[in-house]
């Protein structure tokens, strides 16, 4: 028995300029603002999410803007890389605007027969845009900056840089689903549920990288979805019995989760579909207020008189 994961649900990473870190999601790469939140466990830190106009699990990025932070450096025992899903043929549009942005990329990889473009945002985040040559038939996050048949389609994979893959790949067949897809070089792709982008998880293991250190630009953590309160359950119960160390269910008001790490140090989240990003504001308006989980509601005041303006 395994968690019934079906792929990726959100990504959370460590900045360090809250406003700098909207302008470039939301500006560069034209995704939208969909929750304005801040940290559950650190009320004085912003948690701000961009995704999909409808905020959709498997397109939201999350950050943690901790002001003043040092910058970490990527490398083995993280989520290393996060890679966004858009259409074949699009890398020459994003390779220009990137370079009329003066954000620095590198030069376009092939992988697995998909074309990959790297490049950094403001923290040294390591980010790709995959153009892939297959299906994703998820809708284009409208922006008035990337036209729609360039515009991202969420999530494509995260990889995890590790400096040994069998105890993680085990994990991850075993323990969640999902199955090997094919290997190059120092990298093995894995997939689950219906496939496809969206779904992947890359274990790389290139010597040449360094060890990982916690900081701006780098990923907090990754988490999978899963469909409902009955099934987390359910993976929480196969994971103990594997012998992984499993939190509780966590309330995160827009869905709920369990935490626990992969051999290799990374943290894994599992997280509900449900309820989503609209039980406290309407789609039409994600973004434009600051919303808080019920138990932070009386210290409302106290919370948006601490935090930074984003405007």
């Amino acid at each position: 028995m395994h968690a019934t994961v079906t792929g990726l649900h959100h990504i959370t990473a460590i900045a360090s300029d809250p406003k700098r870190n909207l302008d470039f999601y939301t500006k560069v790469l034209g995704l939208r603002f969909v929750k304005k939140s801040v940290n559950q466990d650190d009320p004085g830190t912003y948690h701000l999410y961009y995704g999909d106009y409808s905020a959709s699990p498997g397109t939201i990025l999350t950050f943690f803007p901790w002001i003043g932070i040092a910058r970490g450096r990527p490398g083995t025992g993280q989520a290393y890389a996060t890679a966004f899903s858009v259409p074949f043929g699009s890398l020459a549009f994003w390779r220009d605007r990137l370079t009329n942005l003066g954000v620095l990329h590198g030069n376009t990889e092939s992988r697995f027969n998909d074309e990959i473009l790297p490049f950094n945002d403001p923290d040294g985040l390591h980010l790709e845009l995959v153009a892939t040559s297959e299906n994703d038939p998820r809708p284009p996050t409208p922006s008035a900056d990337v036209p729609d048949q360039f515009a991202i389609r969420g999530f494509h994979s995260s990889t995890l840089a590790l400096k040994e893959a069998k105890p993680t790949a085990e994990l991850l067949t075993q323990g969640m689903g999902y199955l090997l897809l094919g290997q190059s070089g120092h990298r093995a792709r894995y997939t689950v549920g219906p496939g496809g982008p969206g779904t992947y998880i890359d274990l790389l293991t290139e010597p040449a990288l360094p060890r990982g250190i916690n900081g701006a630009g780098t990923v907090h953590h990754i988490a999978f979805r899963i469909s409902d309160d009955t099934a987390q359950v359910a993976a929480l119960s196969s994971l103990e019995a594997r012998g992984s160390e499993v939190s509780p269910v966590i309330d995160r008001a827009y869905f709920k989760s369990i935490y626990y790490r992969e051999p290799g140090g990374v943290l894994f989240e599992i997280a509900t579909d449900g309820p989503g990003f609209a039980i406290d504001e309407p789609v039409e308006t994600l973004g434009t207020t600051l919303s808080l989980p019920p138990r932070l509601e009386s210290r409302r005041r106290a919370i948006e008189a601490a935090l930074p303006s984003l405007t």
